[in-house]
């Protein structure tokens, strides 16, 4: 419910701001007075989009400000899902700077205008000439059934399992489009798999078998090196060993006299070990070394293969080639596996649309059944409203497929003739008799749900007398059950508000601006007379709006 409106430089607006009543409260003015103005105004916290244009003072922002009481609402999802603070008087305030630059706040956090649509739909539903057009929309009319049906609670679950249900469509849509695609590819990532596979790799091993082939095409030449080593060492004659076991026998005969001599010997002794041990192992190395053609063709036609491997792969190492089978693997097991998937979500889909089929079937035939009483209560207060002969009529026809409403659509029809059949509501009806069908539509839903605030602007267009009078009841009835703003200058309708506002251009010295009065008993009596004979109040005007508000209590 919204508790006050502050507007500030807006328009023709300088600055004011009004507490509507909790049922009724009724807006009139002259034509031109700055009525609506008001509503685009309201339209700003409920996340319209402006400009610099609506600034009165090009050189001060503009605030708008509504303070509404959302505790009935429950709206405490809406704030957390958003990460706002929740208070039962909640404050939504819009700005726009000179600059043209707008901000919006909810509680004082600053929050985008699809934030505050969306929760400006939730509080405050302004009747306009678009809303009138609605009419003509399926999806109103659904939920204009679904709310006599009291069918929220199951639309609800059926839209979550709906969402639920298309989200695996979309799944099973995408991954058989992949799978198709990547079946056909199933060949050629096996084969390279295989290939990888049947290498049997191992890191590091290029590596090695490089050494070895280096090793294995020098055969010859290591051989005939360590022989000539081996002859140096070894040999009869004057080989090393023999020279050693010489010097060794010199110094052994004076060792005894030398001073250190039993160093020198020791050291010569551990030398000559030393290289009697190096000779046996290059004698060794000799014998063991021979060539090896059949070895040195399984390492070149290793290498070669891991050569092939890197350059068909892109990769430098064999690190990469097992990483590259690693991602081949995934590749042709999901490929394997998404088939197993899909008919997984085969299964899946076919359940969720026999639960969606249940679901379906339960809210059509709450529907079938309430539109009976929605036709013949449309109709009597069509009857009340002025439209002797209305008749209005609600076809529901199945869809083949589901939609996020179940599997129905719907059409109002509508005749004001007796000899006319009803027809589509939006082809026959005129905009008077629009307004009054919807009139009708948001009295009776008024009293099914916990509406928001609802604001009339002038729904009792093209009426007057005994049917004016009937538009007042029916705001007023209407008033009982939710807040209602109404903009009118019906004195039928003015007099059955709760409160009355009277809105009025002030001309001052170089310009003009729209001002908002709550009007005193004495000031309503007086200008619901003024709407009754115009600029000039007669007594016999004062005496029957007298008469109209005294009727209005009772």
């Amino acid at each position: 419910m919204l508790i006050k409106l502050f507007v500030q430089n807006y328009a023709l607006i300088r600055e004011l701001d009004i507490t509507p009543d909790t049922g009724l409260t009724v807006i009139t003015g002259e034509t031109g007075a700055g009525k609506s103005i008001l509503l685009g105004a309201l339209s700003l916290v409920l996340g319209s989009r402006a400009d610099t244009g609506v600034l009165l003072d090009k050189s001060v922002k503009c605030v708008v400000e509504g303070i509404f009481r959302i505790k009935e609402y429950d709206l405490k999802d809406f704030f957390v899902a958003n990460e706002l603070d929740y208070e039962h008087e909640t404050t939504i305030r819009r700005e726009i700077n000179p600059a043209g630059k707008s901000r919006a706040f909810i509680n004082d956090t600053p929050v985008n205008l699809n934030i505050l649509k969306e929760l400006g739909e939730k509080l405050i539903d302004i009747h306009s000439q678009h809303q009138t057009l609605m009419l003509n929309e399926s999806s109103f009319q659904l939920n204009v059934i679904d709310s006599f049906a009291g069918n929220s609670k199951l639309k609800d679950d059926y839209r979550q399992a709906y969402g639920n249900f298309r989200a695996l469509i979309r799944e099973y849509s995408i991954l058989k489009e992949r799978a198709e695609k990547n079946r056909s590819d199933l060949e050629y990532y096996s084969f390279q798999l295989n290939q990888l596979d049947e290498a049997k790799l191992v890191s590091g091993e290029v590596e090695e078998l490089e050494k070895e082939q280096e090793m294995l095409e020098n055969t010859g030449e290591i051989k005939l090196a360590l022989s000539n080593a081996s002859s140096i060492l070894s040999a009869e004659g004057a080989s090393v060993l023999n020279l050693m076991r010489e010097l060794k026998q010199n110094i052994s005969r004076i060792s005894a006299y030398l001073p250190g001599g039993d160093t020198l010997l020791s050291r010569i002794d551990a030398s000559f070990i030393e290289l009697d041990d190096v000779a046996s192992e290059i004698e060794k190395l000799a014998f063991l070394t021979e060539a090896d053609p059949e070895r040195l063709n399984i390492v070149n036609g290793r290498l070669d293969l891991l050569y092939s491997l890197f350059q068909k792969h892109h990769v430098k190492t064999v690190e990469e080639l097992i990483t590259k089978r690693i991602e081949l693997g995934d590749i042709v097991s999901n490929i394997v596996t998404s088939d197993e998937r899909l008919s997984e979500l085969e299964v899946k889909i076919e359940e969720e649309r026999s639960s969606l089929q249940k679901m379906a079937d339960i809210i059509s035939g709450k529907r079938i059944a309430v539109i009976p009483e929605v036709e013949d209560r449309i109709t009597n207060l069509l009857k009340q409203l002025g439209i002797p002969n209305a008749r209005f009529r609600i076809e529901l026809k199945r869809v083949d497929d589901f939609t996020s409403t179940g599997m129905d659509s719907a059409d109002f029809m509508f005749s004001a003739n007796k000899q006319v059949q009803p027809e589509n509501l939006a082809k026959v009806a005129s905009g008077g008799e629009l307004s009054r069908v919807m009139l009708s539509l948001k009295s009776l839903l008024s009293r099914n749900n916990n509406l928001p605030t609802i604001i009339f602007d002038e729904i009792d267009s093209g009426v007057s007398g005994e049917v004016a009078d009937k538009v007042g009841q029916i705001l007023a009835e209407m008033g009982k059950y939710m807040q209602v703003i109404n903009i009118t200058h019906l004195p039928q309708v003015a007099a059955k508000g709760g409160e009355h506002y009277h809105v009025y251009k002030d001309d001052l010295n170089d310009s003009t601006i729209t001002r908002i009065k709550l009007l005193s008993t004495e000031e309503r009596v007086l200008e619901i007379a003024r709407l009754l004979s115009g600029s000039e109040v007669t007594d016999t005007a004062l005496k029957n709006a007298k008469e109209l508000i005294a009727a209005s209590k009772r």
